[in-house]
Order: C-alpha cells, then structure tokens, then sequence
C-alpha cells in the first residue's frame, strides 16, 4: 500500500468542518475528530468526500 505525500497530511482538512485530520497509518484513513468521520486513503490518494467517509464508533 502506498502512503499519502506527507506534505499532502499537512494541509488537508475536513471538508465538513474545515480542522485537521489525522492520519491513521494502521487503517489507512484520515480521521477528523470534530466531524466524527474517517476518510479513506485508497492507494495514497485521500477520498476527502463526505459520501465516502465511514463514521466512527463510540469506542474510536
């Protein structure tokens, strides 16, 4: 799997709520902790759409 351009990381946001996000290497998503919402990252390109986001778990 190939990872997203970490300069790429620093300047991303949560389209939802426009904070930060933060990469989790393990999943493969940037998660937006305000938004509740984890991004996909699909072969190092992040999918910053809504639509495509999974909402996280209580226990995330």
């Amino acid at each position: 799997m190939s990872e997203p351009d970490p300069k790429l990381l620093e300047v991303l946001v949560c389209p939802q709520t426009r904070t930060p996000l933060r990469y989790d290497r393990e999943r493969q998503e940037l998660i937006s902790e305000r938004a509740r919402l984890a991004y996909p990252v699909r072969d190092g390109v992040p999918i910053m759409l809504i639509d495509e986001a999974r909402e996280l778990g209580a226990d995330e």
